[in-house]
């Protein structure tokens, strides 16, 4: 596995295991099916509601703690953000069984995003998140938290494929001396993804799949994945892409797969603001 350094020196994996859209009664088993393929970054979040899943996984695996990297995400918090950011935080720490998590991310930038950002600088100082960033920030939203907070976040996992590749975004995050993170890494097979002439093409000369090709293209980007799936042998598949290399032209032939635009949601869509903004987890 090769890993990426944070801007506060925490090592991270470049490839690691997530669970968004596994269902609880799932969870536990595919965490436990990733942990011996080889994973060791697992993501979760508490909107996804699988944390119990995830930490019964670790606890069942023995791996000591240290060898593993997890990531949950704090949800849109009520006023006071920051109170109910360090209950939001408990909360998530209970369901996995832990004593701390290695990365917290603010899910969405809606909200008091200030307070809830003070109160998690504030674990990060403690030690509970031993790094904290945010997802779905765009660059106006995370230059505006940079400029105005003490901590920089080590993260921010965005929308991230093939077909809206995010480019000149992680350049800029790159200056700021952030880590760019892909969710959404095979865009759920939209635009046929899986039968892509381009990348099928360059899977059969490096005898690999689609999925392999577009993992290696995030990866060689310097782009952690975190790619999900509920069978072993695609676990084992996705983990196996640090055998081989695109070449030049490879790269720039994925490059024009870019269309320039979301393929699920617009987080400047009034619709979807109000919708991701007023929503709230039940616990």
């Amino acid at each position: 596995m090769q890993n990426v350094t944070l801007n506060n020196g925490v090592e991270m994996p470049i490839l690691g295991f997530g669970v968004f859209q596994i269902p609880l009664e799932e969870t536990e088993q595919a965490v436990t099916d990733a942990l011996a393929a080889g994973y060791r970054l697992l993501d979760t979040a508490a909107s996804y509601g699988n944390e119990e899943g995830v930490g019964r996984a670790i606890k069942a695996s023995g791996i000591p703690r240290e060898e593993l990297f997890v990531t949950t995400k704090l949800y849109v918090q009520d006023a006071p953000a920051e109170k109910n950011t360090k209950r939001a935080f408990e909360t998530s720490l209970n369901k996995l069984g832990l004593d701390y998590v290695d990365l917290y991310l603010m899910h969405q930038p809606y909200g008091d995003v200030y307070g809830q950002w003070r109160a998690m600088e504030e674990l990060n100082r403690e030690g509970r998140a031993k790094a904290i960033g945010v997802a779905n920030f765009y660059p106006d939203r995370l230059l505006d938290l940079i400029i105005n907070n003490e901590i920089t976040p080590g993260v921010n996992q965005i929308e991230t494929h093939p077909f809206f590749q995010r480019t000149e975004y992680q350049e800029l995050m790159r200056e700021q001396d952030v880590q760019i993170q892909s969710w959404g890494g095979f865009a759920e097979g939209k635009n046929d993804l899986f039968t892509n002439p381009v990348l099928s093409e360059i899977g059969e000369k490096h005898g690999k799949s689609v999925a392999q090709v577009v993992l290696r293209w995030l990866t060689q980007r310097g782009v952690v994945a975190i790619p999900k799936s509920v069978r072993p042998e695609r676990m084992a598949e996705n983990l196996d892409i640090f055998d081989f290399e695109l070449t030049d032209d490879q790269m720039a032939a994925v490059a024009t797969l870019e269309t320039g635009s979301t393929l699920f949601f617009d987080h400047h869509d009034p619709a979807m603001v109000t919708w991701l903004s007023a929503r709230r987890l039940e616990a």
